[in-house]
């Protein structure tokens, strides 16, 4: 009896961080059926991965996709970079529970919080929901290209229970904290992974007030984290104040974590010095040591939002507007070169400076692969090549655009700006690559190619971790930080969610910015290459590159907690 798919000749690199060795994979329905030396068996389907890299595929732990699978259920650009299941429900806001009456607030807030326009995600979506059960149930429906486990976020449990005065400081009464801790409570009965919250002041909603949740009391998160246990156990993602409250917010990792649930964080390495990465780690360490199970996601490389001509200009000025209210690349591009309108772009440009200080801006090149420049960002910001022309940082971008055609991007540094110190933060333990926000701030930046980047420039290029050893940690890492069963490795049994790709020309594209969301709304993609195939539940989703239209992904409900 032939075998449904074979994967013959390629390296296999099983996700646990053991050493490659050459075999064949069997797939047969959704699992895998078969690893070794499968030379006198026989498939339907066969795929040659010689001189490839044969892997399990990706688990993004912090995507935004929850309302683009309504109108892109092939989730880009996430799929182009060998993920096979994405983690919805991140930072606090989700479209459930709700009310009918709720709804077009749910919306704006995602709107305001993650930048995905609100037309797009009522009309986009069926809203023919109330609790996160039943969300679960309509993304099922959706036919998802990759598998989802979703989080129940805060700021919809909040406000469903207390309506405006979830947005004050104002504490809940007993009986809300209760109600809160029985809708968490029954989402995880009900699919949902966990619950998560943002208490970060940069979090508000359209009418400039902080987002539900942000100055919740932490008998509340006790309440909520008690519930999910009740309910079997969940896992708790929150993106924290360390700015201005950090004592607050390590008493309530720590008091969420005592109630025995999983605590992920979003970490990275700012403006600090190297001796920060070695707090983080003794404070995981620490934690490890008590018994609490508290980690971390960091962004692959530094980023913020993308600046140039194709969406957020560089300078805030009248003449640059004008420039930006043009209607396409070519209309931008024809008016810089006309000579009359480029020196009052500069003259204001000149006068404004750019919106933000050029040592963080950084020019992602000419060629056809972007340059982030994580260990030559000191010479080639914009401000230093500027300094080197001897010229004025607005002078040279409009240079470089012109010289473009412009297509240039420059990347605006607000995060992990100690490039220097990135490297060790995302090699403790308790740290894995993430981060990216897929399917969110899609006018801004996108940084979906975040595992694509980790294997290319941190193992491949720098060496900073071996190749097992950086795919365990795209792969059966984040696996088994929430607990997803039988996926995140290569083994017989195992769910075959595949990716087969060359390490050699494994690349992320240089961004595009297109206008494919509902009602012609733009946002930046990220293309890749070398993934020669990409498999969820055992079937191609993926081809060199190019979506099959094969959409085998699942809503995974169960977990090992």
């Amino acid at each position: 009896m032939a075998h449904d798919l074979i994967i013959r000749g390629g390296t296999v690199i099983d996700g646990t961080g053991t050493e490659p060795e050459r075999a064949d994979v069997a797939v047969d329905g959704d699992r895998i059926t078969g690893i070794g030396d499968l030379a006198n068996a026989a498939a339907d389907r066969e795929i040659d991965a010689s001189g490839k890299i044969v892997s399990p595929g990706f688990v993004d732990l912090h995507t935004h996709l929850d309302a683009q699978i309504g109108w892109d259920p092939m989730m880009t650009s996430a799929s182009w970079h060998g993920i096979t299941t994405a983690m919805i429900g991140n930072c606090g806001v989700t479209f459930a529970p709700v009310s009918p009456d709720n709804r077009e607030y749910l919306a704006e807030m995602m709107e305001s919080v993650e930048d995905i326009p609100k037309d797009a995600i009522l009309g986009g979506l069926p809203w023919n929901w109330s609790t996160y059960g039943d969300y679960l149930d309509a993304v099922e429906q959706m036919r998802p290209a990759l598998n989802i486990v979703g989080l129940v976020g805060h700021c919809a449990v909040r406000y469903h229970v207390m309506g405006e005065r979830s947005l004050t400081d104002e504490a809940p009464t007993g009986a809300e904290r209760s109600e809160m801790a029985e809708i968490a409570g029954q989402a995880v009965a009900d699919g949902a992974v966990g619950f998560s919250t943002s208490r970060i002041l940069l979090h508000k909603v359209p009418d400039g007030r902080h987002v539900p949740g942000t100055h919740a009391p932490i008998d509340e998160y006790v309440a909520i984290g008690e519930a999910m246990q009740a309910a079997g156990g969940g896992l708790f993602q929150g993106v924290f104040d360390m700015g201005s409250r950090a004592a607050e917010e390590f008493r309530l990792i720590d008091a969420v974590a005592d109630t025995g649930t999983n605590v992920i964080f979003s970490g990275g390495v700012g403006d600090a010095a190297p001796a920060v990465v070695d707090r983080q780690d003794a404070y995981f360490r620490g934690q490890e040591a008590k018994g609490r199970q508290v980690s971390a996601l960091c962004q692959t490389r530094p980023g913020g939002v993308l600046v140039g001509l194709r969406q957020m200009m560089p300078v805030s000025s009248p003449a640059w507007k004008r420039l930006s209210d043009l209607p396409d690349l070519a209309s931008r591009i024809a008016a810089l070169r006309d000579d009359a309108t480029r020196a009052e772009l500069i003259e204001e440009g000149v006068a404004a400076g750019t919106w933000y200080d050029p040592i963080h801006i950084h020019p992602l090149g000419l060629g056809e692969f972007p340059d982030y420049q994580v260990e030559t960002h000191r010479e080639r910001s914009l401000a230093a090549l500027a300094e080197t022309a001897g010229v004025h940082p607005v002078e040279l971008l409009v240079d470089r655009l012109l010289e473009s055609d412009g297509r240039e991007l420059c990347n605006v540094w607000f995060f992990n700006r100690a490039a220097d110190s990135l490297a060790g933060y995302l090699q403790l333990d308790h740290v894995s690559p993430g981060l990216g926000d897929a399917g969110a701030h899609v006018g801004q930046i996108c940084d979906a190619d975040s595992s694509t980047f980790f294997l290319s420039h941190w193992a491949r290029d720098r060496g900073a971790f071996s190749l097992p050893e950086a795919i365990r940690r795209l792969t059966s890492k984040p696996a088994e930080l929430i607990g997803l069963p039988e996926r995140g490795r290569l083994a017989e049994g195992w769910y075959a969610d595949i990716n087969v790709f060359d390490i050699e020309r494994l690349a992320s594209c240089y961004p595009d910015y297109v206008h494919d969301f509902p009602g012609g709304t733009g946002r930046f993609i990220v293309e890749s290459e070398g993934y020669a195939a990409t498999l969820v539940n055992g079937r191609v989703i993926a081809e060199d590159g190019v979506h099959t239209g094969t959409r085998s992904g699942r809503v995974i409900r169960r977990f090992d907690r």
